[in-house]
């Protein structure tokens, strides 16, 4: 048996043992806080929280319905717990030894070019953009939709109740959409606990950095004898790489609960975040032709990359004029068949409308002395 296979098959029994992992994975979090790793362990689990984060992201667009992903308020507290976890581990690192990995280290010298200020600044963006825009925005939108939810909650339970005594509905479906209700109102109630879980995330983001910044400095230049030029030029280019290290997984989780929250549900319940995006922009075609000429309007403007704006307003035309013949060419059969029914001849309609009749329709005639006024 090759490694691979035996790779296969020890993933097929983890597959099947998910709440092993998610306790195992708890665990880890917990130990993390406590032993110091060797660095070659905090890559792969910072590798493993940034593969996490991205699959949460993605997770969040391919759903149709936020119930299919209900699980997401647990995964935001699993995820917070274990990127905390590695920043505890990543500070001992950094002050300990003054080193914390090869990927701290790569986003501190080639992802912001090893400038200090630089990525000061970026790191700083991300924070406020994650903070203020994402966090705060999902965080009221998930507190406005958990309190509509419960507010209208009786009156889509009379609803459900009204068409059960109609006969509309069965019992199962009555009972179905009766557990949908109950699964909403507690799935809103608890992404609006879990959007906290996010905000602490970016302030817990911000005071870890200004004490790995600080307290390097004083451990670079009390207990490892480094000047203080060396220090700060060390200590701040691990600070910022740890910082960005935990800061853009935090913000792709936060983006994946604000589209959750943010989320309404297709009419048919299939169709993921991309197609009604796509869509619904792509319904008119004078939207993307409107857009298409402003993009050549600024190509005019002095100093512009008109190319560019030639380009683009180039592809909305064609995607305008598409878009336009698939409309035309769709309503073509109906036409022809609206001129078919105006064409045809009312003895032919008669006959049609007499054929189309149930052969055993049953009409009852009450006799009488009215019956003659009736014939």
């Amino acid at each position: 048996m090759t490694a691979s296979e035996r790779l296969l098959q020890l993933l097929a029994r983890l597959s099947g043992r998910s709440d092993l992992i998610i306790a195992v994975l708890m665990l880890t979090a917990v130990v993390m806080m406590l032993i110091p790793l060797p660095t070659f362990l905090v890559d792969f689990l910072i590798t493993a929280n940034i593969a996490i984060s991205v699959l949460i992201l993605l997770a969040s667009f391919y759903v149709s319905h936020p119930l299919q992903f209900s699980s997401l308020p647990s995964v935001i507290l699993i995820a917070t717990l274990f990127r905390l976890a590695i920043t505890i581990t990543t500070t001992r690192l950094i002050l300990l030894q003054a080193d914390a990995g090869q990927i701290i280290t790569a986003f501190g010298t080639f992802v912001v070019g090893g400038s200090i200020a630089v990525g000061l600044v970026i790191f700083l963006i991300i924070t406020v953009a994650q903070f203020i825009v994402v966090a705060r925005g999902a965080e009221r939108v998930a507190e406005v939709a958990a309190r509509f939810t419960l507010d209208a909650l009786p009156g889509k339970q009379m609803s459900i109740d009204a068409e059960l005594r109609n006969g509309d509905i069965d019992q199962a479906e009555a009972r179905r959409l009766r557990q949908q209700l109950e699964r909403e109102s507690q799935l809103f109630g608890a992404m609006d606990g879990a959007m906290k879980f996010v905000k602490g995330d970016v302030i817990a983001g911000i005071v870890i950095i200004l004490v790995n910044l600080i307290g390097g400095f004083a451990v670079g230049t009390l207990q490892h004898d480094m000047a203080l030029g060396d220090a700060a030029a060390t200590y701040s280019l691990l600070t910022v790489g740890d910082g960005l290290v935990a800061q853009i997984p935090a913000l792709l989780v936060a983006i994946a609960a604000g589209t959750m929250v943010t989320r309404v549900g297709s009419a048919d319940g299939t169709g993921d975040l991309g197609r009604q995006i796509t869509s619904q922009l792509l319904r008119d075609s004078r939207a993307l032709a409107l857009a298409a000429v402003i993009m050549v309007g600024l190509a005019m403007v002095p100093g512009f990359p008109s190319i560019v704006f030639v380009v683009l307003g180039a592809c909305f035309g064609a995607g305008a004029y598409a878009i336009n013949r698939r409309n035309v060419e769709g309503s073509e059969p109906k036409d022809i068949g609206h001129t078919a029914a105006q064409d045809a001849s009312p003895a032919s309609l008669a006959a049609t409308t007499t054929a189309a009749l149930p052969a055993s329709y049953r009409v009852v005639v009450g006799l009488g002395s009215e019956l003659a006024g009736v014939i």
